[in-house]
């Protein structure tokens, strides 16, 4: 499984670095959901390229690249150096020619026999296009004013002849983009996205099911996280934290069917804190006969292990999705993996209920092509 990741951050480093790991035996499966049950290997996952737009990074090996996240000493049989991305070119005064940037990338797509691709870039705002002619359009016509480098990125994708998998981990709309999705699909292109659930929202997507079940009436939701990473740092920027608040919040009406006074989102950057995030959750709802009860919760998570350890599993899972041709996005897999699973159309659900339908999935219980357009209350619901 030949894969490209753009944005070499933290998460980025830390997957090499664990896949190179695994591969020797140092540790197993924990954090893997799937762990060693995927049919594909983890030892077969090969990171053969590697772009990101610091320049501090570009041109060294990736050995090199990951010690400005790991202490640890770790053998790279793959060690690619990294190439120079796309910068977000959107109110700059520069000279970009965008077909000119495609073409380039699938040089090196090309040249690597890249088929897997993962999206980890920094935290952006991005508007949907919804329409595939107006992404054809924009490059075109060079508007470097209406892409970001995550859309053209994907874009890269879809022009690459050749069946692909691109794994959206950022909260930029892809899998939830009408337009980027009918291009998979004309494609021969697997898209999974949106937005990694690694962290707090995934847990409090279970507990709002729990109390749902249970009859309770949430009255709010209050889960904010502070970390120190560069994704944190970046996320002080309005519209980027914008972006990550959409995928956040869009699962209260979802899972309780209602919606309330909620706030789920970043909320600061404290550099000593480092990758390993502080997360507080408030509760309060109401029970049997009347009974005003409330869940208060504290965690320290370590933000990039525990999304590079969702890109260990969406990689071999990808390369499935590729060999059974389900080209474009799919949802059994989204529904586990991200906070904001494509398509547009499909409710987020409990995330419980997600790993037992990408199961059904990974064992082929699931036709995948009576899910395109689906909505996930159907399943919800008990009536699917």
């Amino acid at each position: 499984m030949r894969t490209a990741i753009f944005g070499h951050g933290y998460a980025a480093s830390i997957l090499g670095i664990g896949l190179e790991r695994i591969r020797q035996g140092e540790i197993e499966f924990e954090g893997v959901p799937l762990g060693d049950t995927i049919p594909e290997r983890v030892e077969d996952i090969e990171i053969v390229a590697a772009f990101d737009v610091d320049e501090k990074k570009v041109g060294k090996p990736l050995s090199e690249v990951v010690k400005n996240y790991w202490q640890g000493d770790v053998v790279f049989g793959f060690d690619p150096t990294i190439r120079m991305g796309y910068a977000d070119m959107r109110s700059q005064e520069a000279d970009v020619d965008l077909e000119e940037v495609v073409g380039r990338l699938i040089e090196t797509y090309e040249k690597d026999e890249v088929e897997i691709f993962v999206n980890l870039i920094t935290t952006e705002w991005a508007e949907p296009f919804e329409d595939i002619n107006e992404v054809k359009r924009v490059i075109r016509e060079n508007d470097v004013d209406r892409i970001s480098p995550a859309q053209l990125y994907f874009y890269s994708v879809t022009q690459y002849e050749r069946p692909s998998a691109f794994i959206n981990c950022i909260p930029t709309l892809i899998a939830n983009d009408p337009a980027m999705v009918g291009l998979a699909e004309e494609t021969r292109t697997v898209v999974f996205g949106d937005d990694g659930a690694s962290g707090a929202t995934p847990l409090t997507v279970d507990i709002l099911e729990h109390l749902r079940e249970r009859g309770r009436k949430v009255i709010s939701i209050s889960q904010f996280n502070i970390g120190g990473n560069d994704d944190f740092n970046a996320l002080q920027d309005a519209e980027r934290n914008l972006s990550k608040e959409i995928t956040k919040s869009s699962v209260v009406q979802d899972i309780l069917g209602y919606d309330v006074p909620h706030f789920i989102k970043p909320t600061g950057y404290l550099e000593p804190l480092g990758d390993k995030k502080f997360v507080a959750m408030h509760i309060p709802y109401v029970s049997f006969n009347g009974a005003m009860d409330e869940l208060i919760i504290n965690a320290r998570i370590n933000d990039s292990p525990a999304l590079a350890g969702l890109i260990v599993d969406l990689i071999r899972l990808g390369k499935m999705a590729i060999e059974r041709e389900n080209f474009g996005t799919v949802y059994p897999v989204n529904a586990f993996y991200m906070k904001m699973p494509g398509p547009r159309d499909a409710r987020t659900i409990p995330k419980i209920m997600g790993f037992e339908m990408v199961r059904d999935w990974l064992n082929e219980g699931i036709d995948t092509r009576s899910w395109e357009g689906y909505e996930a209350e159907a399943l919800y619901n008990g009536k699917a």
